[in-house]
């Protein structure tokens, strides 16, 4: 892109659910974006994301030939998450800008290098963390920040779901459909036999080779709040317990997770749960899936989802506090914020640097669950302290002949 006036070109990787589905509408919704290329390892998929741009952009069954193509000025990336943390840093690399979608990585020190990438080779990027641009978000920010609830000294975050796997099951092994590279949709994670249910309509999800958790899964969305109306940096201590308990399928992700994230004079907790959508007083009784944040102060306590918010004072009353001032400006979208970004070359919300600590404290509740036992991190030096075994597994090797682009 050369001009203010031309068109930003845009390619996309990983075209199946979320990134035909969702992501390709949302840019090409806009006047100034250019759908130039797609790209994915399954014919069938990249032949339906091509026929929604009526046949102008350019398909590609290898991410690194997009990345080499000139008329790609940013791309999207919405693979399973096990490819993103190689993909991006690969794309900055080769001058694209980042639109990436959550989790931003599995392991600990990718997430670093992709803040230290972008700062390196000047790249915009964006999580896809969409939530993150809602106005309620925002007044919940304004809230917490205005001091009306006095001084935070916890955060809770739920997530509780009527979730058997989504009748994953026990399909066998199997051949892979014609034309899908299986090689290459597994990249760098373990060698693993083709199964459907490994593959099918984005249910990567419940597989800890591609995502961990549900931590990793929706965790970008939810903790968010806390972490951005509070700002309290990486977690100095973090501890984290489950397994499966509730769910029987061949999905191995854990079904119930707990997570303390200890901060000075802060805690952050996470409960996830997926055999029960009880909703601890925040929206609606029924089945579903059901989130919510609690900031607890010294003189009041705010409850939210994501279309909700409600203050109480210390006695519990509901009480008002739309009066407080807004500190946080309207968002433009998501997605818009991005394209303004590209333009004027100014840091997104929630690039890979805000981003940063949030998701730091994602991969160290992984850390911590693989050790069962709490870990201890200098945020200054970027290191485990006194865990040679967790020191470890702030990155797991990739499976040969992949690697994580220095």
């Amino acid at each position: 892109m050369n001009s203010a006036n031309e068109k930003i070109g845009m390619g996309f990787i990983g075209v199946a659910g979320r990134g035909r589905e969702a992501l390709m509408p949302w840019f090409a919704r806009h006047a100034d974006v250019d759908i130039r290329a797609v790209c994915d390892v399954y014919p069938a998929h990249l032949e339906r994301a091509a026929a929604d741009t009526n046949g102008k952009a350019q398909t590609y069954r290898d991410y690194r030939e997009m990345l080499a193509d000139p008329n790609v000025d940013a791309v999207a990336i919405a693979t399973p998450p096990h490819w993103h943390a190689i993909m991006a840093l690969e794309a900055m690399k080769a001058g694209k800008d980042v639109y990436l979608e959550k989790p931003m990585s599995r392991f600990l020190a990718e997430t670093r290098r992709l803040a230290d990438f972008a700062k390196k080779y000047g790249r915009i990027t964006q999580v896809g963390t969409q939530i993150h641009a809602t106005e309620n978000y925002r007044r919940c920010v304004d809230i917490v920040r205005s001091g009306r609830l006095g001084r935070i000294v916890a955060a809770r975050v739920f997530c509780t779901m009527n979730d058997g796997s989504e009748g994953l099951g026990h399909p066998p092994d199997g051949h892979p459909p014609e034309g899908l590279n299986w090689e290459q949709w597994l990249g760098p994670a373990p060698e693993a036999s083709f199964n459907m249910g490994r593959f099918r309509d984005g249910m990567h999800r419940y597989f800890a080779d591609y995502v961990d958790s549900w931590l990793n899964e929706l965790g970008p969305h939810i903790v968010d709040l806390p972490f951005w109306a509070l700002q309290p940096g990486v977690p100095h201590a973090t501890a984290a317990s489950g397994g499966r308990y509730a769910t029987n399928s061949m999905a191995d992700v854990p079904d119930t997770m707990d997570v303390l994230w200890e901060f000075p004079q802060l805690t952050i907790s996470w409960h996830m749960m997926q055999s029960s959508s009880f909703h601890f007083g925040i929206g609606s009784p029924g089945r579903g899936r059901k989130l919510g944040i609690v900031f607890h102060g010294t003189e009041g306590t705010l409850m939210a989802d994501y279309g909700m918010r409600q203050v109480l004072d210390v006695d519990g009353n509901i009480i008002s506090a739309e009066d407080c001032p807004s500190v946080e400006p309207p968002s433009p979208g998501h997605e818009r914020e991005f394209l303004n970004s590209i333009r004027t070359r100014q840091e997104c919300s929630c690039s890979f640097q805000n981003h940063l600590p949030l998701h730091a404290a994602l991969n160290l509740a992984h850390i911590a669950m693989k050790t069962d036992r709490k870990i201890h991190f200098d945020a200054e030096n970027w290191c485990i302290t006194g865990e040679p075994d967790a020191e470890q597994l702030m990155q797991t090797p990739y499976r040969a002949p992949y690697n994580l682009p220095e």
